[in-house]
This record gives C-alpha cells, structure tokens and sequence, in this order.
C-alpha cells in the first residue's frame, strides 16, 4: 500500500491537530526517512510542507470569508503567536493576514488544495451482498463538492469529530458518509454524520437526510481509507456496468462501524450501493 496516500488521508483528516513528521511516517508504517522520500517521489512536495502550505490556504480563506479573530487562526494553523504566524503567511503568500481579509479576495494567491489521493481501478474487488435497507435519518456536517474538490472530504470528518457531540438524538454508534443530491455537472452533497431519532431538534447548523428503503449492493472495504476512492471507482466504473443491475436515484453512503478507527484510518468500512433491476 502507498505510504503517500496514507500520509495524504492524514494530513487532511488531522489538520487543524498536532501534525509531526514522525505521527504521519507512523501512520504510513515507515521511517521518517521513507516517508520523506516517498512523499516527495509521489507529490514533489515534502511533507511539512504541504502541512504548512495546506494550514495557510485554509487559514487564508477563512480570513476571505471575514475571520475576526487571527491570533486564533494562527493557533490553528500550529504558530505559537500573531507575529510568527503573519511572518509564515507572507513569506508563502506575499501579503499579510490583514490584507486578504480587508480584500476578500484569494485571487492572486498562490493556494495548496488537497492532493486527490487514488483512484486507480483495483483487480479483485470482492462481490457484493446485497440487503434490502431499512429508512433511517443522518444529521451531520454537509459540503458541497465537484468531482475535483473531494479531496477535501477527510477534513470535513475531523469537523464531525468535533462536532458530533453536539448533535441530538443520536442513534447508536455508526458513522455515515451519505453522497446525495448530485446534478449532471457532478456536483454532490456528502454528510458525514449519525442515524438519529428525529430532526425536530437539530441545530441549523447540521445538515440532515432521509435514506429511504432502498435494496443495496454492500461492498467491504478492508484496506486503508486513503484507498477508498480505487474502490469506489472500481465499483461505479466496473462492476456496476457489468453486474445486470442500475444504479438508484437514491443516496448512497460509506458505513463506518465500531471497528474503524478514526484516527488511523484502519479498521474497514462497507460502501451502500443503491440498485435496481
């Protein structure tokens, strides 16, 4: 397995946490060394770097989006003080905090967007099973994506980390990833959230979805979850078209049960397929 991609999952996943080159090369099962150089051999980038470079575009847009508070950006972004921080974020962008935020602008910058990870085809994806799904609501913290920007979804879940607690009515201990309301441009909606009991008093602040009964291919997926996408395209590209079967207009979603772990990204998932004959 990539040493990279795990190494990508995590930085994206734990940016705003404590990032050392040593957790993520522990993460990817390999020395500093090797992660050092197969980091680079994958991305050209080093890895603090593109911590760094990752941390400040993020940092900047929030400033574009007006953030008051940039003392508390820079403690996000890993700089102890205002002076450390603004002294980093010009040295990468060649203006200053106060600049993009009297501007709201992000034109001119020079931005890191997440790297997309994988999407390979794989060889031996295992058949599926199939259950016929009983309806159930998710609440949770939703973005909208483009086919290009979903590398950007393992952040969304460290803000569900910290935010799931907050949400009422929780049933159970699974986490969803729901896809939903795609258009023809490839545009989606992904929730990554909890079954709950009802939506009479969620906060505005999550998004909510009604999963319908609906009959699903249910695919395992037991390797790392910085490969999930060579699954997924796997399944979408491949098996579907040769299966017999049709997709649903229904939403379709990652399971993550208690034996995965958030922090590593091990532990296994199911992906919910909604077909029909």
């Amino acid at each position: 397995m990539n040493p990279a991609q795990k190494a990508l999952w995590f930085i994206e996943s734990h940016l705003a946490g404590e990032l050392t080159l040593d957790g993520i090369a522990a993460i990817g099962g390999i020395s500093r060394f090797h992660m050092v150089r197969a980091f680079g051999a994958a991305t050209g980038l080093s890895v603090m770097r593109y911590v760094r470079a990752r941390r400040l575009t993020e940092a900047a847009r929030a400033l574009a989006n007006g953030a008051p508070d940039i003392l508390n950006l820079a403690l996000e972004a890993d700089y102890g003080s205002h002076e450390a921080f603004t002294r980093a974020f010009r040295d990468h962008f060649g203006v200053t905090p106060e600049t993009v935020r009297s501007s709201t602008c992000l034109d001119r910058l020079k931005l890191q967007e997440p790297i997309v990870m994988d999407s390979t085809v794989i060889d031996n994806l295992q058949a599926p099973r199939f259950e016929t799904g009983k309806p159930f609501l998710v609440a949770g913290i939703g973005e909208r994506y483009t086919c290009e920007s979903g590398a950007a979804i393992p952040g969304q879940w460290q803000r569900f980390h910290q935010s799931v607690d907050r949400i009422p009515g929780r049933v159970g201990k699974v986490a969803y990833g729901v896809c939903c309301n795609a258009d023809d441009a490839g545009n989606f909606d992904y929730i990554a959230g909890v079954e709950v009991s009802d939506f009479s008093d969620l906060p505005r602040e999550f998004a909510r979805v009604r999963i319908p009964e609906q009959r699903y291919a249910v695919f395992s997926h037991r390797e790392h979850i910085s490969t999930i996408r060579r699954t997924v395209n796997t399944i979408w590209n491949h098996w579907l078209p040769s299966s017999g079967l049709k997709a649903a207009d229904a939403p379709n979603f990652e399971r993550y049960d208690e034996n995965f772990d958030p922090l590593t990204g091990n532990g296994g998932l199911e992906i919910w397929i909604p077909v029909r004959e």
